[in-house]
């Protein structure tokens, strides 16, 4: 067997990455603009938020898991599939749980956000390096790392969250998201 250089690794892992991207460009569309759709409507009304919109947040997490999932068919040679496989099963399982448990109390709620912005952020994170240098991966970047300084954030304010700011934080992170998705998609589906 003949040792590659990482130049090379990285090459390929990019190429198989980007086809990946490519092939299921349409999904990403539709899972961006879902994104910014719940986005918008959790920064219109930030107080009902993370109260009444427990149950559209519940069925958009089991859909953009299941998305994600369907992206994934055919990619087990993508690098860090493992991690994105985790996301697709932990959107659907908290998508679950918040359709089952909406009487569950704010801290309950502000620690399944916790974990969602930091999975998800580090798995966009990590997606925006892979695809450098593609059209608009800095904005994938740049979700990936909002959603890690908001999970941090909740994590110092666990004791004083309140329904408000929950909204408000996942309005933005599924805005700022959802835009980077669809710009990425957009972009690639142009080219093809």
């Amino acid at each position: 067997m003949a040792a590659i250089s990482l130049d090379a690794a990285a090459a390929a892992m990019r190429d198989t990455m980007r086809d990946t991207v490519r092939r299921n460009s349409l999904l990403y569309l539709l899972q961006g603009i879902l994104m910014v759709i719940t986005g918008v409507l959790a920064l219109i009304y930030p107080s009902l938020a993370s109260v009444a919109i427990v149950h559209l947040l519940g069925w958009f997490l089991i859909a953009s898991g299941v998305f994600q999932g369907f992206g994934l068919i055919g990619a087990r040679e993508v690098p860090y599939f493992w991690m994105e496989l985790l996301s697709a099963v932990l959107a659907i399982v908290i998508g679950v749980l918040l359709l089952r448990h909406t009487d569950a109390g704010l801290l309950f709620f502000s620690v399944l956000f916790l974990i969602y912005f930091m999975i998800e952020g580090m798995v966009k994170a990590i997606f925006a390096f892979i695809i450098r240098p593609f059209p608009n991966w800095g904005w994938v970047l740049a979700s990936g790392l909002l959603g890690i300084v908001f999970a941090v954030y909740l994590w110092a304010n666990l004791s004083t969250v309140s329904d408000w700011m929950l909204g408000v934080l996942l309005g933005v992170l599924l805005l700022v998201e959802g835009t980077a998705l669809t710009s990425l998609a957009w972009r690639v589906r142009q080219e093809i």
